[in-house]
């Protein structure tokens, strides 16, 4: 059933997934204004003559978002169409466009006007956003025909408000991430788990933007651990919950260790590269597992 539908999102899942990827390693390198400020031309051309690394890196990543920014839209109206008796197809997919165009604007409006580092904070959570939400449509393409009582785990209304609490902390913490790279924050504190040597460093310019990354990403972990403890103890059976929750934990967990490497590696950048993919996962997995728990309230 929806055989092509689940090809072509799945494709636009993993195509949202590059975009994040192009974003990180164009912050990464500071390729942003590789291309002058002019958008959507590159230095007054559609394609740039002679183009250096950094000219290649920007434009290939305005490129890539052009094409999936055309998916998006063909993916969301696609399954508005095809899989509109289910109950949250078209808020995904409202979702999934309006994320689309944000991070679209943003990017535009920073090359042209630029823009603050809180802002441009912003522009890969807003593509982190429209990537989930391209990835529950496809997952809602693979649900349909599926006897619906495995898919509503039978949560109480506290577990269920806490996954909301827990969907809207990890965006907080990508967007702390995001803010340390626009910052240039990385360098803030020297050493992990330690802060420059000091369990609790002192709170100023780039080291509290750090410092405050680090501490919300250490609560992120606990917060996941303690989801995971509640779900083992009274949700196992509940195969669906019970098995992206354990992929939560996995993924929490890695992209802890993924932090100390990138740390311990100088902001390396396939290390920092490593770390944006782990967190776009995990915002997905959390995603899921909160649509997940938030069926039980109409079920």
């Amino acid at each position: 059933m929806h055989r092509l539908l689940k090809i072509f999102g799945t494709l636009t899942s993993f195509g949202m997934l590059i975009v994040i990827i192009q974003g990180a390693l164009v912050t990464q390198t500071g390729s942003g204004d590789a291309c002058g400020a002019e958008w959507p031309l590159c230095h007054g051309r559609l394609i740039p003559e002679n183009p250096t690394i950094e000219t290649l890196i920007e434009y290939t990543h305005r490129l890539v978002s052009g094409i999936l920014g055309i998916m998006v839209l063909i993916h969301s109206a696609w399954s508005w169409f095809i899989l509109k008796h289910l109950r949250e197809t078209k808020f995904f997919a409202i979702l999934a466009v309006l994320f689309i165009i944000f991070q679209g604007l943003l990017g535009a409006a920073a090359v042209v006007w630029g823009q603050s580092d809180a802002v441009m904070a912003l522009h890969f959570g807003f593509s982190l956003a429209s990537f989930a939400s391209v990835l529950l449509l496809t997952i809602l393409a693979f649900e349909d025909g599926k006897h619906i009582r495995a898919l509503v785990p039978p949560v109480s209304r506290k577990v269920r408000n806490y996954y909301y609490f827990l969907v809207i902390f990890v965006y907080i913490v990508v967007y702390t991430g995001a803010y340390v790279k626009h910052t240039e924050a990385g360098v803030g504190c020297n050493g992990w788990p330690l802060c420059n040597g000091q369990l609790i460093p002192i709170l100023e310019g780039r080291t509290g933007i750090q410092f405050g990354h680090r501490l919300a990403a250490g609560l992120l972990f606990f917060a996941i651990f303690a989801a995971f403890v509640i779900v083992y103890k009274h949700y196992r059976t509940e195969k669906a919950f019970f098995h992206t929750t354990v992929i939560s934990f996995i993924l929490i967990t890695l992209q802890v260790i993924s932090g100390a490497i990138v740390v311990f590696s100088g902001l390396s950048l396939y290390a920092t590269m490593v770390h944006a993919v782990l967190v776009s996962l995990l915002f997905g997995a959390v995603s899921y597992t909160t649509l997940l728990v938030d069926r039980s309230r109409v079920h």
